[in-house]
């Protein structure tokens, strides 16, 4: 006898087919999981990279303003 048909007679409402519809909604979830981190992890790269950038063309105004000084 075959584990389903026993666990079919011992426990008759035991819903033997969740499994794949179990596996099917994990799929989702990770597929969904998948765009949200991958979403957030390029928000976070942008966020440290843009304030960098921001001192970069500050520093390269304070350079410049020396300069303009100097020439006078």
């Amino acid at each position: 006898m075959s584990w389903k048909k026993m666990l079919e007679k011992v426990l008759p409402h035991a819903m033997l087919k969740a499994k794949p519809n179990l596996e099917s909604r994990i799929r989702i979830l990770k597929r969904d999981w998948t765009i949200v981190y991958n979403m957030i992890v390029v928000s976070l790269i942008m966020t440290n990279l843009l304030p960098s950038t921001q001192k970069i063309e500050l520093l390269g105004k304070m350079l410049k303003q020396p300069l303009i000084l100097l020439k006078k």
